[in-house]
């Protein structure tokens, strides 16, 4: 990848960025883009790292998640899909040959998005014409199963044979905590990791039926996944889409008829169904797992993510009440009342199914968020107050408390005002650094707020290189409002687990001493930093509004019997015995201007401006 060439300023905006946007209008011919390239359409004889997304007929939806509805040109959520869909569409290209010319010239007025690799595969279109036996190396590019390089077709090694292969003994079944594995680093950090086809496998029961909840879909992917013989195997897919895009999703699943949907409801404006979940339904029981992947290719192989997976949950025995099955987290009600605040007809079967199995094994608490605006007793059930509330009716206060810091490390951020007390340091930061009932006195010092989120240079020197930034999304017209943000990042550095390389995908926030060897608690989930994931507080404290489906799993060291839990200094290779919580990235994190980066606005925002 040159360094050299001239790739220009983009901007690409947040999944969440709710904010500060004009409400959509029925316009149908507004060609504002919700990715605005600072160059403002520099000739195309100039490199970049983004070209014009290439518009699909129907038969060919699949490949693609453009932006979707023109009533809501600038949802950054859009920007987030075609950024992760377009690191695998010259794979994609190659194996669906374009039927016409016209269609690459439509493509000019598309808007921008990420290219695979520096030297740009053509459209295929051309292709279409006499065919040749020879194998050319664009041909090559298209059997590669592996999400395409940044970095030429040759920046990947095959994969090990043994890389799918797990050893159920080196998993850490204490926490049920584990991180997705990733191509490219040693061999020992993927010991006790997990890939999606490990999940999928027989290994954890033999597959009757499954759901799949998810922001990102890649229907013919997903469905490989799967091994053989659960392929045909009914599956439920829970989608926040809606027209264009929920007819480009049906059109994938055409030729699968053991798909089903689901749509979730979006009734308050840029809110996203950013769950991440799978119900697996065995004939030896029935398991959950929480997780950060969307389900694509490019989530699974070269990015940290991170999953919470339960254990196998027995059947009860016929005739047991509806409250068996209970956990001492009761996480068994929590998930039922989620999956009911769908209010859909589809998932009606697997609530009954869930009533009927053995839950109580469960040790994590379940903090999700739906739409809508709660009042009263409602409104600790969802969003950061879910989480307020459980650290104070299930946490302690510790000696020094001011001095343990809070840590958050997401892949997004959202609009939070102009200044930190509009949310970020006032509901926010009041509900993270709770601990037990105690309530501080307004002359407490204040405790310490540290973000992960990674730098420019990070996402430079990554395994994807710069197109890991389109799963970063910050807008730059967000960031320019709230400069005041930047003084709590911190880089990404995750040798611990081998992954400074792999770009994070995953989200945790977490409590954390003084020394960085304890934690007070830590929460795994699929919320970002942003008021839309969260919720934040309307009419003077008295309601709370939520745009977004949510859900993680928090750990708490009560549900273990221990009073914090000790911080794993040796992560890989994993250890079934070890009680250390395998804290995914490095710490203490490095702020950034520890790191020698002066251009301190410049290496704020990943991909602000590639050099």
């Amino acid at each position: 990848m040159s360094q050299d060439s001239q790739h220009g300023k983009w901007t690409i905006s947040d999944s969440e960025d709710e904010d500060n946007i004009i409400p959509p209008t029925p316009q149908k011919d507004s060609n504002k883009p919700s990715i605005k390239p600072d160059l403002e359409r520099k000739p195309d004889t100039v490199t970049t790292f983004f070209k014009q997304e290439r518009k699909l007929s129907p038969k060919r939806n699949e490949d693609t998640h453009s932006v979707k509805e023109p009533s809501a040109p600038s949802m950054g959520s859009e920007a987030r899909k075609a950024a992760h869909v377009n690191q695998t569409l010259p794979v994609k290209y190659e194996s669906h040959p374009s039927p016409s010319v016209k269609r690459k010239r439509e493509t000019e007025e598309a808007g921008w998005n990420l290219s695979s690799s520096d030297d740009e595969t053509p459209p295929p279109a051309p292709k279409k014409e006499p065919k040749k036996s020879d194998v050319s190396p664009k041909k090559k590019k298209t059997e590669d199963k592996r999400p395409p390089s940044p970095h030429g077709t040759s920046y990947f090694k095959e994969e090990p044979a043994d890389f799918f292969e797990t050893n159920l003994l080196s998993m850490n079944d204490m926490y049920r905590f584990y991180l997705n594995k990733v191509t490219g680093i040693p061999k020992k950090f993927n010991t006790g990791a997990l890939h999606i086809k490990d999940i999928l496998s027989p290994m954890f029961g033999t597959l009757k039926e499954s759901v799949q909840f998810n922001y990102c879909f890649d229907i013919p992917w997903m469905v490989e996944q799967y091994p053989p013989e659960f392929r045909d195997k009914p599956v439920i897919l829970v989608h926040g889409e809606k027209r264009e895009s929920k007819a480009r999703l049906i059109e994938q699943a055409k030729p699968y008829p053991q798909i089903r949907f689901c749509q979730a409801k979006l009734d308050i404006a840029f809110g996203t169904h950013h769950t991440k979940m799978m119900l697996l339904w065995y004939e030896e029981g029935f398991r959950v797992i929480i997780l950060t992947s969307n389900l694509i290719r490019a989530d699974w192989y070269q990015k940290t993510q991170g999953m919470w997976m339960s254990p196998l949950y027995p059947r009860l025995p016929e005739g047991s009440p509806g409250t068996a099955g209970e956990s001492p987290t009761n996480f068994k009600s929590d998930l039922l009342e989620y999956l009911e605040a769908y209010r859909a007809p589809e998932l009606a079967e697997w609530i009954d199914r869930i009533k009927q199995h053995d839950l109580s094994e469960t040790r994590v608490y379940l903090i999700g968020s739906t739409p809508g605006r709660y009042q009263g007793p409602a409104m600790e059930k969802w969003g950061h107050l879910r989480l307020r509330k459980l650290l104070s009716e299930h946490t302690k206060p510790v000696l020094n408390e001011e001095r343990w810091h809070v840590l958050g490390q997401f892949s997004s951020i959202g609009s939070m005002g102009l200044d930190k007390t509009k949310w970020l340091a006032a509901e926010f930061q009041r509900t993270l650094t709770t601990l037990g009932k105690a309530r501080k006195s307004l002359t407490s010092p204040e405790t310490q707020m540290l973000l992960v989120y990674p730098s420019v240079e990070n996402v430079r020197t990554s395994l994807e290189g710069y197109p890991a930034g389109g799963s970063l999304p910050y807008s730059i017209q967000t960031a320019q409002k709230q400069l005041w943000l930047h003084s709590y990042f911190h880089g990404w550095h995750a040798d611990v687990t081998g992954r400074s390389n792999a770009m994070p995908h995953i989200k945790t926030y977490m409590r954390v001493s003084p020394d960085y060897t304890q934690l007070a608690w830590f929460l795994v989930t699929s919320a970002n930093l942003s008021k839309a994931a969260w919720g934040a507080l309307e009419k003077n404290n008295t309601q709370i509004m939520v745009r977004s489906y949510e859900l993680g799993v928090l750990y708490l060291p009560s549900a273990f019997n221990m009073s914090t839990f000790p911080v794993e200094k040796n992560v890989f290779p994993a250890s079934s015995s070890s009680k250390g919580f395998p804290v995914p990235f490095d710490l203490p994190p490095q702020h950034y201007s520890s790191k020698g980066e002066t251009e301190h606005y410049k290496n704020v925002i990943p991909l602000l401006e590639v050099p």
